[in-house]
C-alpha cells in the first residue's frame, strides 16, 4: 500500500497543555509519533475537555477553530448511557477533503481500495460518549465500507476473484446531480473456519502503563480470548508483549492448546513505557521462525497507538513493515481506548503492513472483526487493487470522489506495478461513490473563458470508463479489468440508498459544503429501506440509524 505522508511541525497548544497533562492522572504521557517533544504536522492533536459546555479545539496549520457543543446534552431514549467526561489528546492525520473537478481539465480519478473500518467504530465511540467526533477522525470511505452490500447483479470478468458492479442514480442531496456507485465483492472461498488455511498468528500486545484501563488491555485480552477459542491444531499462536522491554510470553503454540493460550492471555498486565519499534522487530522475527508456506502469516498489534518513538524510529519501523510484507507476512492493527489514542499511527502501520485497521470499542466489535469476518480479515484474495475511472466530458461536466482522501494515486500510478495499493480479503466488499454533474446542469464551477470545453467527440452514451488492476496474492504482475459505464440513470435500490445514507452521514459529520441542506433526519429516512437486508446479520444497520439520531441531537 502507499504510505501516508510523513511529518511536519504544527502549532503548539499553549493554554490547554498543563490542563491536559494534569487530566491524564499519571498514565503514560502521550508521545507523538514524531518525537517526545515535537508533535508531527500531518497529525492533528485534538484536545477536548467535556464539561457543562464542552468545547472541541482542533488544531490547524493556521489557527484554532472552536466548535461549542450544546450546554445541555441529553441522549434520546432508548440510547446508550453517556460515560463520564474525559480529557483527550488524540492524534489524527489532517484530511483535506476532495474537491470538485472540471472533467475537461481532469477526467481521471485514480485510487487504491480501502478495507479499513477503524473510523466507523471510533466515531461511534465519540457519539456514545456524548460528543461529535473531530472532523479528521471521520474517513467517509471507512464508514461506507463498514457494511456489507448486495452484489446479486454484479459481473465477474476474466477469472478474477471478485465481482464488480456499477450503478448510476440520482443524488439525494443534489437532485440534478448523479451518484456513481462502484462496488467490488471478493469471493468467499472459505465457507467456515475449518476450511481456513493454516495460520501463523503473532499477537503483539501493548502492556504499557497507558493500556491500564478496562477499555484498553482488559478489552484486548477479552478480544484475544474469543479468537483463541476458534483456533485449530494446524494453527500456531505466538504472544509477544511490549512495554519498556519486549518479551515472548508464549512461544509458538498449536491452536488446539486452548487453555495454555488462555492462561498466557490472562496473565497479561499493564505497566511501564512503550517501545514500539523493538516490539515490531521481535514480532516479525517470531513470525519468520514459524512461517507457513501457502498459509496465513499475520501479526495482530493490539494497542492504543502510543508507540513512543521518534521520527527516525517511525521511518525505520515502517521500513521494517514494508520489507516483511513483501516476504508474505502481513500486519493488522486493533485499536483500543481513548484519551491518548493515536489513530494516525494505527492506520499507517496497517496500511504499510498490507493489513486491516480496526478500532475495538466493544467485545461485539471484536467478535465482528475477528470471528464473523475472520475470512476477510485473514485471507487475501487479491492485492494491490487499484481503481481508475475516466469520466466522459461529453456526459459529465464536474465530478468529485466522496472519501478516499488518503488513498488517492497519481494517474500514472495505475499502470505502475511497483506502486502498492489495497488488499481485498475473502468475502469483503468495497464501495466507492462519486458525485457527478451531467452536462447541461448547473455545477459549482464557472465555465472557462479561454479553454475549449466543446469536444469533437459528442458520444455521451457512456458516462465513464472503469478500469481495475489487481494482483494475485503470490504474483508481482497485475491484471486489468475494464467496464464501460452507461450514461443511464436507474432507480436506487434499498442497498444503494443505504450506502448513500452512510456517505451523507459522514459528510455531515465533517461539515461538508457539498451536501446542500441535507439533514440527519433525511439521512435516517434514506437508510431505513435498507434495514431488512439479509446481509445485516449483526444488526449493524439498525445501530447506524441510532447513531444518526445521536449525531442529530449532539449537533
Amino acid at each position: 500500500m502507499t504510505s501516508l505522508s510523513l511529518f511536519k511541525r504544527p502549532l503548539l497548544l499553549t493554554s490547554l497543555t498543563a490542563l491536559t497533562l494534569s487530566a491524564l492522572n499519571g498514565c503514560s504521557t502521550q508521545q507523538d509519533i514524531s518525537s517526545a517533544n515535537e508533535p508531527s504536522s500531518d497529525v492533528i492533536q485534538n484536545s477536548q475537555m467535556v464539561e457543562a459546555t464542552p468545547v472541541i479545539l482542533v488544531e490547524s496549520n493556521s489557527a484554532y477553530s472552536k466548535m461549542a457543543a450544546p450546554a445541555s446534552i441529553q441522549a434520546p431514549s432508548p440510547m446508550p448511557s453517556i460515560r463520564p467526561p474525559v480529557s483527550t489528546s488524540e492524534n489524527y492525520a489532517e484530511i483535506e477533503r476532495n474537491a470538485v473537478h472540471a472533467t475537461h481539465e481532469q477526467a481521471f480519478a485514480t485510487l487504491s481500495i480501502d478495507t479499513d473500518t477503524g473510523s466507523y467504530a471510533n466515531v461511534r465511540r465519540f457519539l456514545n460518549n456524548g460528543s461529535l467526533p473531530p472532523t479528521d477522525a471521520v474517513r467517509v470511505e471507512e464508514l461506507i465500507n463498514y457494511f456489507n452490500y448486495d452484489f446479486k447483479n454484479a459481473a465477474k470478468q476474466s477469472g478474477s476473484p471478485f465481482l464488480v458492479s456499477t450503478e448510476v442514480v440520482n443524488s439525494p442531496w443534489h437532485p440534478t446531480n448523479r451518484i456513481v456507485k462502484v462496488g467490488i465483492k471478493a469471493e468467499d472461498v472459505v465457507t467456515n473456519n475449518q476450511n481456513q488455511p493454516a495460520a501463523n498468528l503473532v499477537f503483539l500486545v501493548d502492556v504499557s502503563g497507558s493500556m491500564n484501563s478496562s477499555d484498553k488491555l482488559q478489552l484486548a485480552k477479552s478480544s484475544l480470548k474469543i479468537l483463541a477459542k476458534e483456533l485449530r491444531a494446524q494453527d500456531t499462536i505466538t504472544l509477544v508483549t511490549y512495554a519498556g522491554n519486549t518479551e515472548v510470553v508464549l512461544p509458538a503454540t498449536p491452536g488446539n492448546q486452548t487453555q495454555k493460550i488462555l492462561n498466557a492471555i490472562d496473565n497479561l498486565s499493564a505497566s511501564g513505557s512503550t517501545n514500539g519499534e523493538a516490539a515490531i522487530k521481535l514480532a516479525y522475527q517470531q513470525a519468520q521462525q514459524n512461517f507457513k508456506k501457502n498459509g496465513i502469516n499475520r501479526i495482530l498489534v493490539l494497542t492504543d497507538g502510543d508507540f513512543n518513538v521518534g521520527v527516525s524510529n517511525v521511518k525505520d519501523m515502517l521500513d521494517i513493515i514494508r520489507s516483511n510484507r513483501d516476504k508474505g507476512i502481513s500486519l493488522s492493527t486493533l485499536g483500543f481506548g481513548q484519551g491518548n489514542y493515536n489513530d494516525h499511527m494505527m492506520e499507517q502501520v496497517a496500511d504499510n503492513g498490507n493489513g486491516n485497521y480496526s478500532y475495538i470499542d466493544s467485545l461485539s466489535e471484536a467478535k465482528k472483526v475477528l470471528i464473523d469476518e475472520m475470512s476477510s480479515t485473514f485471507n487475501t484474495v487479491a492485492k494491490d487493487v487499484k481503481i481508475q475511472l475516466e469520466f466522459n466530458p461529453a456526459a459529465v461536466s464536474e465530478w468529485r470522489l466522496i472519501g478516499y482522501e488518503n488513498r488517492l494515486l497519481a494517474k500514472e500510478d495505475f499502470n505502475n506495478d511497483k506502486v502498492e495499493a489495497g488488499e481485498l480479503g475473502a468475502g469483503k466488499s468495497v464501495v466507492a461513490l462519486f458525485e457527478v454533474t451531467p452536462v447541461g446542469q448547473k455545477g459549482l464551477l464557472d465555465a472557462s473563458r479561454y479553454q475549449k470545453t466543446a469536444l469533437t467527440n459528442k458520444n455521451n452514451s457512456e458516462l465513464g470508463y472503469l478500469k481495475i488492476r489487481y494482483k494475485a496474492p503470490q504474483s508481482d504482475t497485475s491484471k486489468l479489468l475494464t467496464f464501460p459505464i452507461a450514461n443511464k440513470v436507474s432507480n436506487a435500490s434499498a442497498d444503494t440508498k443505504f450506502a448513500m445514507a452512510v456517505a451523507g452521514y459522514g459528510q455531515l459529520l465533517t461539515n461538508s459544503k457539498y451536501v446542500n441542506d441535507l439533514t440527519y433526519d433525511q439521512v435516517a429516512q434514506l437508510a431505513k429501506p435498507g434495514l431488512n437486508s439479509a446481509l445485516d446479520k449483526t444488526n449493524s444497520r439498525a445501530e447506524f440509524i441510532k447513531l444518526v439520531e445521536l449525531a442529530n441531537d449532539l449537533q
